[in-house]
């Protein structure tokens, strides 16, 4: 009996550490250390002629998925085992990109896609494909940020809504790798991270983190009704008792010659402002048939470079005290006035309540992206049940990568910089050594 407990309680240590295990694996792990043919499936759609390429990651021995051409539209589509539910508990959505030639204008985002009909082939994975959530970078032109969309469905209408996450984290503007984080809470929190650091934190059900809100107002402008012919929204109307003033001179110039203005002394009334250059000689090819008779270019007269001015004296202009412009009668308050009109407030047909999203799952996790710049390297794509699976994966696979080419940047720039540098430098002369010292 003794011996039987024993071993009882060894199958259920055992059982435990499975368990354990288990729990701390993946959902699905995607580090690209082998070829993604025959287990991505590249888009077969008109227009997706980007070519998808396994190459290593400029100065390190790790593979990765590239986007190898410019100015081309890409799709790439990898379907799950099974199908992550994000209706109960956590759900992580992480993977590491690296913009190797910079991003000027595109995209780098992934698209977690919805379950598709039974008849639907991979190979036709384009834009249109229906997705639960895209994450990711994304810039062009004023548009710079880690996109978070949630397509969720209304259930009053049937109809999906992207419901974007506002005020979004910015992208890292460098070429090195860098790890982007969605991590969906049961308590409705999501948070942002980029390289593990948290740039965002939002409710999926508070208006002021989601445009448009998940759940819709529960009233809305009614589209039929019709503001009054004699609705009246001027809040100042002109005074209808007011008169022009009897001395009111709508004609009065606004400006008028000073009388007072006298001609300065030394005018030179007679000399013009420019005169024929005396030193310009006409060109020895000149032909007066042809080219028309000669004129030497002008240039300032001299003579006015002494007196106060030259050419006709005229008194100069000045503001007329009795100008006063068109009358317009004073503003008075106006007695009708009944403010801005605005329809009536009716219930929202499509207005529903909600203690959580009810998102639908992921079953495939896609790459649809259109790029101005080539270079752009996809790796370690990972849904995970639990926070730490994902900041392990972070920290034995990104870390590393980025703390090597952290280095080399600083080194890079410390070199740019010594170079810009020696231009500037300083000469010293040391009597005791009897040389010229050159220091920086």
């Amino acid at each position: 009996m003794m011996g039987g407990g024993r071993a009882l309680l060894l199958v259920l240590l055992v059982s435990s550490l499975l368990v354990q295990i288990r729990a701390s694996d993946p959902v699905f792990y995607e580090p690209f250390e082998e070829s993604f043919e025959g287990r991505w499936v590249v888009s077969g759609k008109d227009g997706y002629t980007g070519v998808w390429k396994h190459e290593k990651s400029d100065g390190h021995e790790d593979y990765g998925l590239l986007v190898s051409e410019k100015a081309k539209k890409y799709a790439i589509i990898k379907e799950l085992d099974q199908p992550v539910t994000l209706k109960d508990g956590t759900v992580v959505l992480q993977f590491e990109v690296r913009l190797q030639n910079g991003l000027e204008c595109g995209g780098a985002y992934l698209k977690y896609i919805r379950p598709q009909d039974a008849s639907w082939d991979a190979k036709e994975f384009d834009n249109e494909t229906p997705y639960t959530i895209m994450f990711g970078p994304d810039k062009c032109g004023s548009t710079n940020k880690v996109h978070f969309i949630l397509k969720h469905k209304n259930p009053k209408t049937g109809k999906y809504v992207e419901h974007h996450l506002k005020f979004p984290p910015s992208v890292p503007y460098d070429k090195l790798s860098h790890v982007y984080t969605a991590i969906l809470k049961p308590d409705n929190e999501v948070r942002i991270l980029v390289d593990g650091e948290e740039k965002k934190k939002a409710n999926f059900l508070s208006a002021d983190d989601f445009d448009p809100s998940l759940i819709p107002s529960k009233t809305i402008p009614d589209p039929d009704d019709k503001k009054p012919e004699d609705w009246d929204e001027r809040a100042k109307i002109p005074d209808p008792d007011a008169v022009k003033p009897d001395d009111w001179d709508e004609d009065a110039p606004m400006e008028i010659e000073d009388e007072e203005a006298t001609k300065p002394e030394g005018w030179l009334d007679d000399e013009p402002d420019e005169t024929d250059d005396p030193e310009a000689i006409k060109p020895e090819d000149w032909d007066d048939e042809e080219d028309g008779e000669w004129e030497a270019p002008k240039i300032d007269n001299p003579k006015c470079e002494e007196a106060p001015g030259c050419g006709e004296w005229k008194r100069p202009m000045k503001q007329n005290p009795a100008y006063k412009g068109k009358w317009h009668a004073p503003l008075i308050d106006n007695p009708n006035y009944k403010g801005i009109w605005k329809p009536q407030e009716i219930p929202n047909p499509e207005y529903f309540e909600l203690d959580k999203p009810d998102s639908d799952p992921i079953a495939a996790i896609g790459i649809e992206i259109w790029t101005m710049q080539d270079g752009i390297l996809f790796d370690n794509v990972l849904i995970a049940d639990d926070e730490k699976v994902a900041t392990s994966i972070l920290e034995k696979t990104w870390k590393p990568k980025y703390e090597v080419e952290k280095e080399k940047e600083k080194a890079e720039e410390a070199a740019a910089g010594g170079a810009d540098g020696l231009s500037e430098f300083q000469v010293t002369y040391s009597s005791n050594l009897d040389q010229v010292i050159f220091s920086m």
